[in-house]
């Protein structure tokens, strides 16, 4: 619902949600100093109004063997909406692009890519090259996450 109005107490379910969405109902509603009914209903009508899109846990990268991040950065000389239509849907096939996004200034796309290591990372530039034509493709490699999935600053 675009025309939702977040109060203070809205904004404190969403912050505390958004750092831990396990958190039991009644838990939740301590902390923003409601009844577990009010909480209840609030959370329902942010999920109803699209604030709330589900709930995830964050997996530790490192441990799971994805110890690189690429951000990779396209540009193209193509701009038709048949050609966004097919690179859309070939970017979505590569589970490793974990963050997609179109953007302006002197690139197109940027991705944020994670792998286990380079070789992993040459297989994933490779599969994104084969099936589209690409101007360039512009790769980072992170050195370190210093912050990484940060909650947003509600």
């Amino acid at each position: 619902m675009k025309g939702h109005r977040l109060d203070q107490y809205d904004c404190a379910i969403l912050r505390h949600m958004q750092r831990d969405a396990s958190l039991t109902q009644r838990d939740l509603a301590s902390l923003v100093h409601l009844s577990q009914n009010a909480c209840w209903r609030r959370l329902q009508n942010l999920k109803a109004a699209g604030f709330i899109k589900g709930s995830t846990v964050v997996l530790d990268r490192a441990d799971l063997g994805f110890g690189l991040v690429v951000f990779v950065m396209l540009r193209t000389r193509h701009h038709s909406a048949d050609w966004l239509e097919k690179f859309r849907a070939h970017v979505s096939t590569i589970p490793e692009v974990i963050d997609f996004f179109r953007i302006g200034g002197d690139y197109d796309y940027f991705l944020k890519v994670v792998t286990q290591d380079m070789s992993s990372y040459d297989d994933v530039y490779q599969r994104l090259i084969s099936k589209v034509e690409l101007d360039s493709v512009t790769s980072y490699f992170a050195m370190e996450a210093i912050e990484e999935q940060r909650p947003l600053p509600i």
